[in-house]
């Protein structure tokens, strides 16, 4: 089953239940997702589903501390509530001592590294992680391991 029809049972499931939030957000998913498949003419893989619900739920988070912010606490709810619901897609995110470990034995079977090299080491990461890793925060802790590595 892949995440897409997964997503689309839920659509159902909502409905049937009322669930007015949880319907229109994952239909809202869905409608980002079809025309991401619309743009690119092919049938997604999940990889490419979950970083659409990732951006999707990361545009929830942003606007929801902009209503926040703002004192509109209904839309702040709102917002926090999609975006928990849109988390429930993802896959659980890898622990920080793995990510650490994984970057530590990527740069050890490369030897030698610098920042040059940084590029190589994170797509090397994502090959590995896919989206189960933090690429943010990885890009952090390759920048740390570097660096600790020069001096």
């Amino acid at each position: 089953l892949t995440l897409l029809t997964q997503i689309q049972n839920h659509v159902k499931d909502a409905m049937r239940a009322g669930d007015r939030l949880k319907l229109s957000t994952l239909r809202m998913l869905v409608a980002a997702i079809k025309q991401k498949e619309i743009d690119t003419r092919t049938e997604l893989p999940d990889d490419d589903v979950i970083s659409i619900i990732e951006k999707q739920m990361q545009q929830r988070l942003e606007a929801a501390e902009q209503y926040e912010a703002a004192g509109r606490n209904e839309l702040f709810e709102k917002e926090s509530q999609e975006a928990e619901i849109l988390k429930t897609y993802l896959p659980e995110k890898m622990s920080e001592d793995d990510v650490i470990a994984m970057i530590e034995r990527i740069i050890s079977d490369m030897g030698e590294v610098s920042m040059k090299e940084m590029g190589n080491i994170m797509a090397a990461l994502k090959n590995e992680a896919g989206s189960k890793i933090d690429m943010k925060l990885a890009s952090q802790m390759v920048r740390e391991i570097i660096s600790k590595q020069a001096s």
